[in-house]
């Protein structure tokens, strides 16, 4: 990004919005509300910014970022811990609004963000389906280890019919993502498509179509980074660290790892891929983490040429 390029910075708050504009040091806030908005976005038009960067606060930007969107502006909205980290290797320990909204503009200006459209209704609603779907997973596998370990009759009980309460909810939730995916053809297709590989089972695949739109629009590189599939590596002089991964979209990246686990010994493509990394002496940590980057390229290329899985 060019030095002279606009660059918005909006930190979000309840009551109302405090604006950075960078180069040129302009500050301003707004009330978070109708008329609000309206200034923030004839103010932001007369700028003609080339970044607009809108902090994730809890739901309290998505009014926010529909208004930036709506108008055409390029609009992203970035991760807040990223953002605080970027704010202490700067240095500035200080945390205010406006020095907020200073922080975001100077890390989007630093790291120049990708803009994407935002998802519409019907995207968002499935992401929040398959969202409150892994919760209620969760708040089964923590009721069943209340239920192994109490010994009290009348609280194993109590413990039972909340068992019985949230697989019920469980069940409609699935009937509810599944009459959303197939009241989509196109989403529909793309589910067929990814569940045509051995490996990927109905909840791996509406997790990537309902959190993963970009499969199948970006290169391998750029899919396994928005996934946290990624390798970095540490490196200081002549020490080189260990790679990890990290980052990216956590219930993504936990989708893909279960469909790896599978497809390690049922996907004869990649049960091959697995034998030889551990045959090379690779870490079974280390090996499946290969197997989840390789289905994840093999899943974007299928989507983005139509084309089902083939054994060979």
């Amino acid at each position: 990004m060019d030095a002279n390029s606009v660059v918005v910075g909006i930190d979000v708050s309840k009551d109302r919005l405090d604006v950075h504009v960078s180069p040129s040091g302009e500050a301003f806030a707004v009330a978070r509300d109708g008329e609000g908005l309206a200034e923030l976005v004839a103010r932001l038009t007369a700028l003609q910014p080339s970044l607009v960067a809108v902090e994730a606060t809890g739901g309290f930007e998505t009014t926010v970022a529909a208004a930036v969107a709506g108008a055409g502006l390029p609009l992203v909205v970035v991760n807040p811990a990223q953002v605080r980290s970027f704010a202490q290797a700067l240095g500035r320990r200080a945390k205010t609004d406006p020095i907020d909204a200073e922080v975001i503009a100077r890390f989007a200006q630093a790291v120049n963000p990708q803009v994407r459209p935002l998802p519409d209704a019907a995207e968002r609603l499935l992401a929040d389906l398959v969202a409150r779907r892994r919760q209620i997973v969760q708040m089964i596998g923590a009721e069943k280890q209340r239920q192994m370990r109490q010994a009290e009759p009348r609280l194993k009980r109590s413990i039972a019919r909340l068992l019985t309460a949230l697989q019920k909810e469980l069940t409609e939730l699935d009937r509810q993502i599944d009459d959303e995916i197939r009241s989509s053809p196109a989403w529909r297709k793309t589910e067929d498509l990814l569940k045509s590989v051995p490996g990927v089972g109905p909840v791996v695949s509406r997790t990537l179509v309902a959190e993963l739109p970009e499969l199948g629009q970006l290169d391998r590189r750029q899919i396994a980074a928005l996934a946290g599939l990624a390798p970095w590596t540490r490196q200081s002089g002549k020490w080189k660290g260990k790679s990890f991964i990290g980052g990216g979209r956590a219930s993504v990246r936990t989708a893909l790892f279960m469909a790896a686990l599978v497809a390690a010994r049922h996907n004869p493509t990649l049960k091959a891929f697995h034998q030889r990394l551990i045959a090379a002496g690779k870490p079974k940590l280390v090996a499946i983490t290969a197997v989840a980057r390789k289905l994840l390229t093999i899943l974007n290329a299928m989507v983005k040429t139509n084309q089902p899985w083939r054994t060979a």
